[in-house]
């Protein structure tokens, strides 16, 4: 599979309100509207993917089975906003034996977010390309 893009299509039971949650509380920015004026989907710009936010849920009451991953400079700080802004922290900040620190919230429909902080030291933000290959006798 040669996977050029990706993205996270949300279907929520209110889609203006996760909209504005997505838009107003986490700021992130719209790529695209489509669809009807008074009804568009949106589509947010989350790093190297994309959280499209259309449609509605069915049904209404059923638990969402995805989750997303949001990689930010600083877990402390995002906390800290999120919390001034009414967004319950489900858990906060916290280096996971994995090394990743990572908080915990719920968008309005109540599907996981996960925001991590990758830590200078660990090895996602080693650049290995200067390190010689294992074979190699440099």
């Amino acid at each position: 599979m040669d996977v050029l893009a990706s993205r996270i299509i949300l279907r929520p039971r209110d889609p203006i309100v996760t909209q504005a949650f997505y838009r107003d509380v986490l700021g992130l920015a719209i790529s695209r509207e489509f669809g009807p004026p008074e009804t568009p989907g949106q589509v947010f710009y989350a790093g190297a993917s994309q959280i499209e936010v259309s449609g509605r849920a069915a049904p209404a009451d059923a638990p969402s089975s995805v989750a997303i991953w949001v990689q930010v400079r600083d877990v402390d700080a995002e906390a800290a906003r999120l919390a001034a802004a009414g967004v319950t922290l489900e858990r906060g900040p916290q280096l996971e034996p994995w090394g990743l620190k990572e908080l915990w919230i719920s968008d309005p429909d109540g599907t996981p977010l996960v925001l991590v902080e990758i830590p200078p030291e660990h090895p996602l933000r080693r650049d290995l390309r200067s390190l010689p290959l294992p074979d190699s006798p440099d």
